[in-house]
């Protein structure tokens, strides 16, 4: 496999890029459609709810809380989860401004 030559575009296409990445796994789409619909969200939920294992619903929290898409708070032993709305703006704008410059003259 070849080395990604991040360096050769622009910043804004390689802040998208990582967003498609984190953005590109159904659990991680599953797991933000689940906690936008709590009032809150403790992890033992997301397992009972998406039906992955313990071990697998935090990789897949922890790649969403590296874009800040998610912010958790420690309650007791448990961490409660919910979406970072200024964060999920931001991110919001950058999809909006790249679907807006692309030229809408395709077949």
């Amino acid at each position: 496999m070849g080395i990604t030559k991040s360096q050769i575009f622009t910043n804004a296409q390689n802040d998208l890029s990582v967003i498609f990445k984190v953005l590109g796994h159904p659990a991680r789409i599953a797991i933000l459609q689940y906690i936008s619909n709590q009032q809150s969200c403790i992890c033992n939920d997301l397992v009972e709810e998406i039906g992955l294992a313990q071990a697998t619903i935090s990789q897949h929290l922890k790649e969403l809380k590296k874009l800040d898409l998610i912010q958790g708070e420690v309650e007791g032993k448990k961490l409660c989860y919910c979406i970072n709305i200024k964060q999920w703006n931001n991110v919001k704008k950058q999809l909006d401004s790249f679907f807006n410059t692309t030229k809408q003259n395709c077949c």
